[in-house]
């Protein structure tokens, strides 16, 4: 889910929706950034260098992280369907999640592929009398537009109980909505990493940055050894909204971040032509970018990531940006985390780096025994023990045993999620009303897809922005 990283805090009082924070917390945050800044930055420096990229006997995983440790009940004759965006192996990956649920409560449990933005989805389908009776939601807002819609249905007693042993405070409130647990946060992602090709980075001579600078010339180092600095999923907005998110929470400080994420302060403030600015510094250099605006404007996500572990010495970038869900990406390719594909915090803009962290709730929408019962599944050790042994997968859980994550890198993530306890940052266009901050085509996305194309409108752009939120927000 990013991010010397720092991880900040958001804390809400059971009844304030996710998009807010409260004076007090932000100044919280502020304090607290201090004492959790250090942790991701030295266990990425660590694990960079972890040419094994595995645990320490070689494996990840034992038989005790299998072991069951919330009850279920039998459910013979009972069917769900589950819906998410996930595709690829992150769905394959999740499947064997469900498979698991299906093993010990006798469910029949079927995956129903969604497209973004699933709100929109899930509206199609509970019109046509067919809605899911889970759905994964990736953002906050979307949890409290399908409460504010009628469709999202209360946790029951265990599965909320089951939140209480095994989540902190914080990520157990950005599930609630009205003072209500909506929400169960099944997977988190830290968003503040840059993923590097090994082999490019020692053929170029360049090393690790750790502030902007720093990364610019690391960038000018690749560019001058024949291969393209940056791979970016342009096709796909919100990745171009995850690396404004980290120069902005950087640059202008969690204070103002907070400000932005709820629209307390317009898009036309200077502290976000600021972060345009910065932004321009990579994407307003073709050369940087591989295929340039256009051809960045066509590469998806995945091959955004594929591109740059590819094509031996020569592969079409030395750099992506994304969180540690990249590592599923990579595993499509013969890169090795660790030695192949290593890491790197997003490295500093203004004081201290940035730490963005994202994440996906399930969200019950037909209220029933087995529905209740896979939300408590979701909310225990047992589930996230499956997926994290496979790989390109965070939990906030925190009774998830560290050892069941399958390599070093990994696990350094997790503990330092784990760690970090209250103290993060949630991605600000997932805080956004979806119609702003997550929907292909329109909003956030599509002004920084723009922006991408013709970084000069700086301007320009703050000015869509800003008319898009004031729209969205109701302003």
């Amino acid at each position: 889910m990013r991010r010397t990283s720092r991880i900040i805090r958001i804390r809400r009082s059971p009844g304030t929706p996710a998009e807010t924070t409260t004076p007090r917390a932000r100044r919280a945050a502020r304090t607290s950034a201090a004492v959790v800044a250090g942790v991701l930055a030295a266990s990425l420096t660590a694990c960079s260098g972890d040419d094994d990229g595995g645990t320490a006997d070689g494996a990840g995983g034992t038989a005790d992280e299998t072991a069951a440790t919330v009850t279920l009940p039998r459910l013979d004759g009972e069917s769900l369907e589950v819906a998410a965006v996930w595709t690829g192996t992150e769905q394959a990956n999740f499947k064997k999640v469900l498979a698991e649920f299906e093993k010990r409560t006798g469910a029949k449990v079927t995956f129903v592929p969604a497209q973004d933005p699933i709100i929109n989805f899930l509206g199609s389908k509970i019109a046509g009398g067919a809605p899911p009776d889970v759905a994964l939601l990736p953002q906050p807002g979307a949890i409290k537009q399908a409460v504010d819609k009628g469709w999202a249905k209360p946790l029951g007693a265990e599965a909320t109980k089951e939140l209480g042993e095994n989540y902190s405070q914080g990520w157990q409130d950005i599930g609630k909505v009205g003072g209500k647990q909506y929400g169960v946060y099944y997977k988190a992602a830290n968003k503040s990493l840059i993923w590097y090709n090994a082999q490019v980075f020692e053929n170029a001579g360049a090393a690790e940055p750790k502030t902007w600078d720093e990364l610019l010339t690391a960038a000018q180092t690749v560019y001058d050894s024949g291969v393209t600095p940056f791979s970016v999923g342009g096709a796909d907005g919100w990745t171009l909204t995850d690396w404004f998110e980290n120069v902005y929470l950087s640059q202008a400080g969690p204070e103002k971040y907070d400000q932005l994420a709820a629209h307390e302060i317009k898009w036309t403030d200077p502290s976000v032509k600021e972060a345009l600015t910065t932004l321009a510094e990579i994407w307003g250099k073709a050369d940087y970018v591989a295929g340039g605006p256009g051809g960045a404007l066509q590469t998806e996500f995945p091959a955004s990531v594929t591109q740059t572990f590819t094509g031996g010495d020569q592969p079409k970038a030395g750099m992506v940006y994304e969180g540690d869900f990249v590592q599923v990406n990579i595993g499509e390719t013969k890169a090795k985390v660790g030695t192949d594909a290593k890491v790197f915090p997003f490295p500093a803009v203004g004081d201290s780096p940035p730490v963005v962290s994202g994440g996906d709730a399930a969200v019950i929408l037909e209220d029933s025994k087995a529905s209740q019962a896979l939300a408590t599944f979701l909310a225990s050790p047992d589930a996230a023990g499956v997926q994290a042994k496979l790989g390109g997968y965070l939990s906030p859980n925190k009774n998830v045993p560290n050892t069941a994550y399958p390599n070093a890198v990994q696990q350094k993530m997790a503990k330092a999620l784990i760690d970090a306890g209250d103290d993060f940052r949630f991605d600000m266009s997932d805080q956004a009303p979806q119609a702003f901050g997550g929907t292909p085509g329109k909003g956030e996305w599509k002004a920084l897809q723009d922006f991408l194309k013709n970084p000069e409108d700086i301007a320009g752009t703050q000015a869509r922005l800003e008319a898009d939120a004031a729209a969205a927000y109701g302003d």
